[in-house]
């Protein structure tokens, strides 16, 4: 699959202050790339980076397999600060400012209007929008010339439920057209239901790096039963991944270390002779994840 960014080891220091710390990411053709951490973890200013707004003091970083460079930043869309457009002006006049701005015609604009769903607003006034329309408009503004890579800063900050749901739909349906999205947040609800692949950030630092899928795929525990608690509890001690044990009501919740395959577990009780009753799996969630890198990274 192509590299679309590939950062290498790149840091940034305001002052005393280190933003971003050695960090490195691939980001690969078609993902929806989520850079996810708390406020102040350096998410926007890596996307400051990548995109030349702000330089690095050590490192680089390469877009579509080469130096950055004006043809290369012509193939990226992005919306890093709020949205910020003539107010008397309608979304198409706006677009048109932003098309001239890119050296582009503006045969694009009723496309990427209709694509954020502000077609029948277009000749309307950008004053008299809500923030979710604005957002949208800055998101139109982006897809201009048709990217082939989206950048979007806490894209849904500040919304209401209903514009927090547009703009996960939108940024959905842009990426079924194929277009590479690359988004920083520090919602992990977002992150979850909206990205393949997340790169978790704390103090600038990279924490974790890999699929989201992967992630809610680790057990977090197990909950067991069997006619024999007693015996169960003393053999579960003796797994090599063995954590912890949780007594409850008739069952015991088991924590493991590391990953543990419930048929494996399964056969390592029957080969002690003991035969379980229930067996039942229980998934890490992102935000699970996500407090327990942040707490090891304290």
């Amino acid at each position: 699959m192509e590299t679309v960014l590939a950062i290498h080891n790149i840091s940034k220091r305001y002052g005393k202050i280190q933003a971003v710390n050695d960090l490195s990411l691939e980001v690969k053709k078609g993902q929806v790339f989520g850079i996810l951490g708390p406020n102040g973890s350096g998410k926007t200013t890596t996307l400051s980076m990548i995109l030349d707004l702000i330089r690095a003091n050590s490192g680089s970083f390469q877009w579509f397999g080469a130096e950055p460079s004006k043809e290369s930043r012509k193939r990226i869309g992005s919306v890093i600060e709020s949205p910020n457009f003539f107010p008397y002006l309608s979304p198409v006049n706006n677009l048109k400012i932003v098309a001239d701005i890119k050296n582009m015609g503006f045969e694009d604009i009723d496309r990427v209007l209709r694509l954020t769903m502000l077609y029948d607003r277009r000749n309307t006034r950008f004053k008299t929008f809500s923030f979710g329309m604005k957002q949208r408009l800055a998101v139109a503004s982006a897809l201009l010339g048709n990217p082939d890579v989206l950048i979007l800063d806490e894209p849904t900050n500040g919304l209401d439920p209903q514009g927090i749901a547009h703009i996960r739909e939108l940024i959905l349906q842009i990426a079924g057209q194929g277009t590479t999205i690359i988004i920083a947040s520090h919602l992990l609800d977002e992150i979850q239901k909206i990205c393949s692949h997340v790169a978790v950030l704390n103090k600038g630092k990279k924490l974790f790096d890999g699929k989201v899928s992967e992630v809610l795929a680790i057990s977090d525990s197990f909950e067991l039963a069997s006619d024999d608690l007693e015996s169960l509890t003393k053999a579960i001690r003796s797994h090599p991944a063995f954590q912890s044990v949780t007594p409850g009501e008739g069952t015991v919740q088991i924590y493991f270390k590391n990953v543990v395959n419930p048929a494996e577990l399964n056969r390592f009780f029957f080969e002690q002779g003991i035969t379980l009753t229930h067996l039942s799996e229980r998934k890490r969630s992102l935000e699970q994840h996500f407090l327990e890198l942040l707490d090891n990274n304290k």
